[in-house]
């Protein structure tokens, strides 16, 4: 099957609604720490095979497989780029009216993080809301692409945690520190190809409670509208991410609060919270 080895629909989830599948084939993909070595790999149920190289190039299987419990998992991509949508569900603009185009702005690279790894809120941080959204990962180089040539570069989707500081973001002239803080980034704990990203569950638990439930498919703007709509401007490389907006209401996340994001077919990307005591 050339360098990509595809893993069973029935291996990746026994209870994956059909109506979530976008092609027969599905493949997990995760990035993770080994014995002090970074490798990406194929998840396959319990086990993970490991990848020559990153799969956004050219990446072969080594034949060599670990167990998923021991590995530490990290951010499924280590993006050069991360772009991101505000206000694009109906449920989350409030008294606000609809906007006529995709509202992007940019997190910082150094936002990112993975799977348990901790959102830590700054000392001077008041009020820090957790954002659950469906997160677009590129496969390819995106230029000026059109609407319905935008899944040609989607590599597949993640979730992610698009945290942000609403004071700050009142205040500043731009959200540089209430999106783009250190760790305001998570994303994980896979990527997922072969998934119809136009109808997928989006979740978010605080404490195992559930805060935001939506499907993609009531995005203002659909994953292949932002694509296209990002590549007029911006010229998107492989591993890039797309947040694409968060459904319903928010609230602030405190020292001691887990936050997990659900994506349907994705998995749960889970995160500590803890405050920075530094002066």
């Amino acid at each position: 099957m050339g360098s990509r080895c595809w893993i069973t629909l029935a291996v990746l989830s026994a209870t994956l609604c059909p109506a979530v599948m976008r092609a027969q084939q599905v493949t997990r993909y995760v990035r993770y720490e080994h014995n002090g070595a970074v490798h990406y790999g194929l998840l396959d149920g319990e086990e993970v095979r490991q990848l020559a190289g990153d799969p956004f190039s050219v990446a072969s299987e080594t034949g060599a497989t670990v167990p998923l419990g021991s590995v530490r998992l990290l951010s499924p991509t280590v993006p050069g780029k991360v772009i991101a949508v505000g206000l694009n569900y109906k449920s989350h603009l409030g008294d606000r009216e609809e906007p006529l185009y995709p509202g992007l702005f940019a997190k910082m690279p150094t936002s990112i993080i993975g799977p348990d790894e901790s959102i830590v809120i700054p000392p001077d941080a008041e009020d820090v809301h957790y954002e659950g959204e469906l997160v677009v990962v590129i496969g390819k180089l995106a230029k000026n692409v059109t609407r319905e040539q935008a899944h040609e570069y989607i590599f597949g989707v993640t979730a992610g945690n698009d945290v942000s500081e609403r004071g700050w973001q009142r205040a500043d002239l731009q959200w540089f520190r209430a999106k783009g803080a250190d760790t305001f980034g998570p994303i994980g704990p896979t990527i997922v190809s072969g998934l119809d990203y136009n109808n997928l569950l989006v979740e978010t638990r605080l404490n195992g409670e559930v805060r935001q439930s939506e499907r993609s498919k009531d995005l203002l703007f659909d994953v292949d509208e932002i694509v296209s709509y990002v590549s007029r401007y911006v010229t998107l490389m492989p591993g890039d991410v797309i947040f694409t907006g968060t459904p319903g209401s928010t609230s602030p996340m405190r020292g001691g609060d887990v936050v997990e994001i659900e994506v349907e077919g994705v998995g749960v990307l889970r995160n500590p919270v803890v405050e920075d005591g530094s002066p």
